[in-house]
């Protein structure tokens, strides 16, 4: 079968190969024949090794498809069913999952050190133990969510990682009030979802901030009250808080520049949301004084906090009301053989979403 594949951590193009096989199918697992996959900033991030992945290995983590075959003692799920793919499946036995926190459940980051497919060379790996920049995956069955079946596969794929984690950031992590002030500070498509996530709250003024004209044309259809450069930033602030600051703050980038602005620009009592994904070694600061006298809130979102499968419901419901809008998400559709388009696209900001027809 094909897929595309990253040979060693820092190569900038991806190559597509014919003669991969997926393996370890087997008891509690599924296979699933893909049909729509979109492409994440964090593949790119796994790409050039800011997010610590094995190598060789087939990127891809929002997919969504039928399932082909199911393993031994699978219950729920049979040949035909339309999935997408949870890339960080709940166990439901662990000390997270018990205090009601599934999304911080270590058993699907456990799998991403587990070989999901195999070349005449030698094993391969799947981001984040899925992979699906290919055209079949083996997963466990916890990570195969059946889907209604009014929503397409490529709505479906990004509900399986962006739209969940930028809504849940502003309803679920931030928990956005009616009434009040948001930044969003980058605005691809995660932190387009954080913008109609903080819309669908009911929040008064919500500024996207991002370098590329593009995507701040694009915030401002979604919901953005304005759109600035990073530059201009302080000026909105002025100009929108008087000076104080926004209640919510939410990065959505992964770095800790962006951060510390994000930081700069909360109100004091306000709420700093770190939504992106960043390295190991890339370091905030902030001092002990501030921290205390300022008494922000701090808050990381995995994954956009709160129970993965609530969340997926959510979205849905929200999406069928007219109350967020998935389909403008993908500007780009390429097939896998171009793949590497879509990674062009999404690294001068282009694009908010490519879908990947597989």
């Amino acid at each position: 079968m094909r897929a595309a594949l990253l040979q060693e951590i820092g190569q900038d193009k991806l190559e597509v190969v014919d003669d991969i096989e997926t393996v370890g199918f087997g008891p509690g697992k599924v296979r699933i024949r893909l049909r729509a996959t979109g492409l994440c900033h964090s593949d790119l991030s796994a790409m050039s090794g800011v997010l610590p992945q094995p190598a060789p290995f087939v990127p891809g983590h929002e997919g969504a498809g039928e399932i082909t075959e199911t393993g031994e003692g699978v219950t729920g799920l049979k040949a035909g069913d339309r999935v997408l793919v949870c890339w960080l499946p709940a166990c439901g036995a662990c000390p997270a999952c018990r205090r009601g926190q599934s999304h911080l459940c270590l058993a699907g980051f456990m799998n991403a050190g587990t070989p999901n497919f195999r070349r005449p060379a030698g094993d391969v790996f799947g981001f984040a133990g899925t992979g699906t920049f290919a055209e079949e995956v083996v997963v466990s069955a916890s990570c195969a969510v059946p889907i209604p079946d009014d929503l397409p596969y490529e709505i479906a794929a990004l509900i399986g990682c962006g739209v969940t984690t930028g809504i849940g950031a502003a309803l679920n992590t931030a928990r956005v009030t009616p009434g009040s002030s948001v930044a969003v500070i980058g605005c691809g498509g995660v932190g387009i979802s954080v913008i109609q996530g903080a819309r669908a709250s009911g929040a008064s003024e919500i500024i996207a901030v991002d370098p590329v004209e593009s995507r701040r044309e694009a915030a401002l259809r979604f919901g953005a009250t304005d759109a600035v450069a990073p530059e201009e930033l302080a000026d909105a602030k002025a100009r929108i808080t008087g000076g104080e600051g926004f209640d919510y703050v939410f990065e959505v980038v992964g770095r800790s520049a962006t951060a510390r602005t994000a930081y700069e620009n909360t109100r004091r009592g306000g709420t700093l949301c770190v939504v992106g994904a960043g390295a190991m070694d890339d370091l905030l600061q902030i001092n002990m004084f501030e921290l205390f006298f300022d008494e922000k809130r701090i808050l990381p979102s995995l994954y956009g906090g709160g129970d993965v499968l609530r969340s997926y419901d959510r979205v849905i419901r929200l999406w069928r009301a007219g109350r967020v809008d998935l389909e403008g998400l993908i500007t780009h559709r390429v097939r896998l053989d171009q793949i590497n388009e879509a990674v062009g696209q999404m690294r001068s900001g282009e694009a908010l979403r490519t879908c990947i027809a597989v």
